[in-house]
């Protein structure tokens, strides 16, 4: 038995501001989309946008992409979608090398679900 892929699901309200974070500010394709289920991916990253009211209320998700070109994919969102860049992880939207060893920074949506890019080298 393998263990593949891990597949968030992160609930939305309004999925127009989960499409705006991973489609329009991350460059994330639509897989799949039937009103109030959309799956999208990228690189062989995947995730599911819910929209139900109630379940986003309850949890606004951190989740967390490993990539091994953070400068690259810094530079693509600062250039693309500086507004998604979060303020205070770290403070100024840049790149901060962690105590545990891996380089990281971060973008928030309107609704506060947040997406760490962590390079481990």
């Amino acid at each position: 038995m393998t263990y593949r892929t891990l597949i968030p699901k992160v609930f939305y309200a309004d999925l127009a501001i989960g499409r705006d974070l991973f489609v329009d500010g991350l460059g994330f394709e639509v897989l799949h989309d039937d009103g109030d289920f959309v799956v999208v991916g990228r690189d062989g990253c995947k995730l599911y946008l819910v929209e139900n009211a109630h379940y986003a209320a309850l949890d606004r998700p951190e989740l967390a992409i490993e990539t091994d070109d953070i400068d690259g994919v810094h530079a693509d969102i600062a250039a693309r979608r500086p507004d998604l860049l979060h303020p205070t992880y770290p403070p100024g939207g840049g790149i901060v090398r962690r105590e545990y060893g891996a380089r990281e920074f971060a973008v928030l949506d309107a609704t506060t679900a947040c997406v760490v890019f962590r390079d481990w080298g």
